[in-house]
């Protein structure tokens, strides 16, 4: 049993000290680079998670917001039709104008012929 190595708490190692710093230097950086993807793993993670939660809650529609927006389509397709009737409304407007002024000119012509045959028929009410 020659391979077999006898280890106690007074055994001896012969090894160059560079080397050993070597050995210290590649097991702190490892570790060092572990922690850090480690942190940077959760970061990004927590971060998902987050952003996650907030897109389903946003996405949520309460009964609230639905009836609000359907407050807000029933009164824009009442805004709609006011202004429909406006719109016609301010045409026959218009038009009563254009009337009025007609029946005026009418009225004015029509006097003047009753003016003018009763002083043909030699009636000058």
């Amino acid at each position: 049993m020659k391979d077999q190595i006898n280890l106690s708490d007074k055994s001896k190692i012969s090894m160059p000290i560079a080397n050993l710093i070597m050995v210290i230097a590649l097991v702190a950086s490892t570790v060092f680079g572990y922690s850090a993807l480690t942190n940077r793993i959760t970061a990004l993670e927590t971060q998902d998670t987050l952003m996650t939660s907030d897109l389903l809650k946003k996405a949520q529609q309460e009964p609230k917001n639905l009836e609000i927006y359907m407050l807000i389509e029933h009164n824009a397709k009442i805004i709609e039709k006011h202004q429909e009737l406006l719109d016609e409304n301010i045409h026959s407007q218009v038009m009563i104008k254009n009337l009025e002024k007609d029946l005026d000119e009418a009225e004015d012509k029509i006097e003047y012929l009753l003016n003018l045959t009763r002083k043909l028929n030699g009636n000058s009410n």
